[in-house]
């Protein structure tokens, strides 16, 4: 065992002095490593760190969260055509899932406007995204309010003129002064601030409800009218907890066809659309994506073993002679095997440890500079690409090392002369 142990830690400290002694050689071998293990996990934190983010984004919405509409959210055979012809779903739609519906927790509709500029006396916040939905959207959203209160069901019917504000509007118009009671003029109207959201941060596009105004829907849609084809309006519905939710699918789906009166051989004129679908879509998508992002990577990685086996076989060119001379006073096939493989190995391994600081420190670099984005360098993801870094630098350098312990002693002496 002790002899193994000598013969290892020898043909180590000849692969160390070898690479010393040709530094620019080592060096462009570990770049051409260095090169696809920084394509390969920097691709794949990328993507980890962008998967995170999406689905962080929507962390505050159950899976089982349905979406009644008539936009799918995902791929669809569906024509464009066909699509455009289909109605809106309407306000007294929701009111009937909202009566018929079984195992039904929550269901709120929602109009889609676009940004408005919000007035308070002579301050002002423009680009602030208007939320019309009832009241029931503050039980499906998971929202968290921490001044004052959110707009009861009675508001809510009435399209009272109240107004629940985000974090980051409530700083710029308000200030350190209490909003709640305050009015602020939207619509052309004033609105009485009823609720101050919880700090939230950016998502990942930028939005978030720090920059939000929710109001009751229907004092939205005295404004807008049940007819316009911008507002894209959509129920929200979220069923009980433990419920069957392929059955109740299917159950909100006839509802509806019903209510429309559908006939059997009419396709559907809406889409259901499920968040666990759009998450699997997401899933299927990133997938994807690591996938490619990986395979190109490992092209790159694939060109720096292959800058590593033609180093190696310079290697074992330049250092004929010695090799001659070494088999001449008794070094086994094996010394001489294990003297060109650990080189190999080496030249990976340290071209792969200095792809992965480079991909550490342009993530923390990038998460910085992007504030809320959080970029991810995985454990996982640093061990395989240790792993193929590893595996490349050893098949690298397995034929050059085994023609290197082949060579016959004289012959090898004679040519180096």
């Amino acid at each position: 065992m002790l002899i193994y142990l000598r013969v290892l830690k020898e043909s180590f400290n000849f692969a160390i002095n070898a690479l010393r002694n040709n530094k620019l050689r080592t060096f462009l071998s570990l770049l051409g490593v260095t090169i696809g293990i920084f394509s390969i996990i920097g691709v794949l934190a990328a993507v980890d760190s962008l998967e995170k983010e999406i689905k962080g984004s929507i962390s505050s919405l159950d899976n089982s969260t349905i979406y009644l509409t008539r936009i799918s959210f995902g791929p669809t055979q569906v024509p464009d055509w066909k699509r455009e012809q289909f109605p809106d779903v309407t306000f007294e739609e929701y009111q009937h899932v909202k009566r018929t519906m079984p195992d039904l927790k929550a269901a709120s509709f929602l109009l889609n406007v676009g940004q408005e500029t919000l007035k308070y006396n002579d301050k002002s916040i423009s680009n602030v995204d208007m939320v019309p939905v009832t009241n029931d959207y503050y039980d499906i959203e998971e929202l968290q309010v921490v001044q004052g209160r959110f707009y009861n069901e009675q508001e809510s019917v009435g399209g009272a003129p109240v107004i629940v504000i985000g974090d980051e509007i409530a700083n710029s118009l308000f200030g350190s002064s209490d909003p709640i009671g305050k009015k602020i003029r939207v619509y052309g109207r004033k609105f009485t601030v009823i609720g101050v959201l919880k700090k939230e941060g950016s998502g990942l596009f930028g939005g978030s409800k720090d920059t939000a105004a929710i109001l009751p829907v229907n004092i939205v849609r005295r404004l807008y009218g049940d007819n316009n084809k911008f507002t894209f309006p959509m129920i929200i519905i979220k069923p009980e907890s433990g419920s069957d939710v392929p059955e109740f699918v299917a159950s909100l789906t006839q509802k509806v066809r019903s209510y429309r009166g559908l006939k059997p051989d009419e396709i559907d004129d809406f889409f259901v659309n499920q968040l666990q679908g759009f998450t699997d879509f997401i899933d299927n998508i990133t997938g994807t994506m690591s996938q490619i992002g990986g395979f190109i990577g490992m092209f790159s990685l694939l060109v720096g073993g292959f800058g590593i086996a033609n180093i190696m076989f310079v290697s074992v060119k330049e250092r004929t002679n010695l090799i001659g001379i070494q088999k001449a006073l008794g070094a086994k096939r094996k010394f001489i095997l294990l003297q060109f493989l650990f080189e190999a190995v080496i030249l990976a391994v340290f071209g792969g440890l200095i792809g992965l600081v480079l991909v550490w420190l342009i993530s923390k670099g990038a998460s910085s500079m992007t504030g809320d984005f959080e970029f991810i360098l995985s454990t996982s993801n640093m061990f395989w690409g240790m792993f193929w870094s590893t595996l490349i630098g050893l098949i690298a350098g397995i034929f050059p090392a085994w023609m290197a312990a082949r060579l016959d002693p004289v012959e090898a002496i004679r040519t180096g002369m």
